[in-house]
């Protein structure tokens, strides 16, 4: 097919051209016409989706109308500016000048991410299938306090990545979420109500799927409270006495523990000569840009405050060999090359390809952990690295 039929309507700066797809067919008959196909686990969308590798480089391929894909495009662009949860656009494609003709959105895609179907399976142990409908109620309350009703909130519409032993949810389809300063309760409650339509329709077709007759019990509900719980804790006022105001130190210490930075502190007088304290956050992104301030490292939201957890405690062991106060960025720059770094290096020459240098120290902080419990001790790191690559590696 001639380049100058095709129209390339937008591609981002820094990304491939491109330009070698077979574009002059639609997505659903490019299987053998194509050699960058990757077959991804994916859930089930309305939309031909194929993912092509370029590099060792992921990337997603939906072909929609065009309307949609231009606006699904904006969408993203702007969710990524407001530090969301998302997966990261890349551009828009229209192969044919017909207006009639669809336009193909091109997205990154999220690593070492798997579908719902991957990983709920109603005889799966509650605590699994707890964390990630935890997950996914701290998806939409980031959204709304962003100012992003959803729309179309749904398990197929969401990407699950594992998080130092937790889950972290992203949103992959923004056909029908609205961007605007502010969500209404009305929106909200909106939002939570399709959420629950389409976890109930997701888990009866995925039950059918698999031939299985148990009752999953109500999962939407579920996301409901946790949501409903988590919406409460960030936006509660607390009244403090005038003397009190090391108490909004804590409240806000609080809320960073949630991972959430706090933008400012709302104060005015209440009753009897109280404090009416309200904090307003910002993201929930608190553990990562504190990790990355110090140590320059990207990592996950909870790998981050599992990380700053361990330099915390190197820096009181710092502290009481140099018999002084030693700062956080010296604990931390020392921890990354005398603790991080070395170890890391050893698990990634020993590990299979595609895990990252923090995906596996966290893996070792947790097998650490569990040693040191049934040993009842602190078993180091050493004992914990060597018991780790002999147990976990080696099985691998």
């Amino acid at each position: 097919m001639p380049l100058s039929s095709i129209e390339f309507s937008l591609l981002r700066q820094g990304k491939p051209d491109f330009l070698d797809l077979p574009w002059n067919l639609p997505l659903a008959k490019w299987e053998g016409h194509c050699n960058r196909i990757e077959e991804i686990p994916r859930g089930i969308g309305r939309h031909p989706v194929v993912f092509v590798n370029y590099e060792g480089n992921l990337f997603a391929l939906k072909e929609m109308p065009n309307d949609l894909a231009i606006k699904e495009y904006e969408a993203l662009i702007e969710m990524e500016s407001r530090r969301l949860q998302v997966v990261r656009p890349v551009g828009y494609v229209r192969p044919h000048p017909n207006p009639d003709s669809h336009t193909v959105l091109i997205t990154r895609h999220l690593t070492r991410s798997l579908p719902y179907q991957m990983l709920f399976t109603l005889d799966e142990p509650a605590p699994n299938r707890e964390r990630m409908l935890d997950a996914m109620a701290g998806l939409l309350v980031q959204l709304h306090l962003a100012g992003v009703f959803w729309g179309d909130c749904s398990l197929a519409n969401t990407l699950f990545r594992r998080d130092a032993g937790a889950l972290q949810a992203y949103l992959v389809d923004a056909e029908t979420t609205e961007v605007r300063e502010h969500v209404s309760t009305g929106m909200r409650e909106h939002d939570l109500d399709i959420m629950e339509e389409n976890v109930e329709g997701a888990l009866a077709d995925l039950a059918a799927m698999r031939g299985l007759n148990s009752d999953p019990g109500d999962v939407g509900g579920y996301i409901r409270s946790r949501y409903n719980s988590l919406w409460d804790e960030i936006n509660r006022e607390e009244v403090f006495d005038l003397g009190e105001s090391w108490r909004i130190q804590q409240r806000i210490r609080a809320l960073n523990d949630l991972g959430f930075s706090v933008r400012e502190v709302a104060i005015r007088e209440g009753e009897s000569e109280g404090l009416r304290v309200r904090a307003i956050v910002a993201d929930r992104h608190y553990h990562h840009d504190l990790l990355y301030s110090l140590t320059g490292m990207e990592a996950e939201e909870l790998q981050a405050r599992q990380l700053l957890n361990e330099i915390q405690e190197h820096r009181v062991v710092l502290s009481e060999k140099s018999r002084r106060s030693v700062s956080l960025s010296a604990a931390a720059y020392h921890w990354q090359f005398e603790v991080f770094n070395p170890r890391a290096s050893e698990l990634l020459g020993k590990s299979p390809p595609g895990q990252t240098d923090i995906d596996l120290y966290c893996e070792l902080l947790d097998h650490k952990w569990f040693l040191s419990e049934r040993a009842q001790r602190d078993v180091g790191h050493e004992a914990a690295l060597e018991d780790y690559v002999k147990r976990v590696l080696k099985a691998e």
